[in-house]
């Protein structure tokens, strides 16, 4: 399938489109309960842009999820540029119970 996307990109497109849904369907109420035009028209643009904002962030939530994802991925280098497990710092170390004189 080409035009597959991640489930996190499907589930925020379909949040987006709720939105502009309610966008269009809270005016349409509004006015048939007796609404002012103009009230319905801010309640319209009012929801519109809490939802391009919210858009915004899950985008963006969106991408810092995918670095992170990345970022886990790629191999880890410690402090003096070795990798694996003499990379790591402030471990348990397994020495044995000697005491320390």
């Amino acid at each position: 399938m080409t035009g597959h996307r991640p489930p996190a990109e499907d589930t925020t497109t379909e949040v987006v489109r709720w939105a502009a849904f309610s966008c269009v369907l809270v005016p349409v109420v509004l006015l048939w309960y007796g609404t002012s035009l103009a009230g319905a028209t801010g309640t319209a643009f009012g929801l519109a842009a809490v939802t391009a904002v919210c858009r915004i962030l899950l985008r963006q939530s969106e991408r810092g999820a995918a670095r992170l994802a990345q970022e886990e991925r790629a191999p880890r280098r410690g402090r003096h540029h070795r990798s694996g497990a003499g990379a790591r710092r402030g471990g348990r170390h397994t020495g044995g119970n000697t005491p320390v004189g």
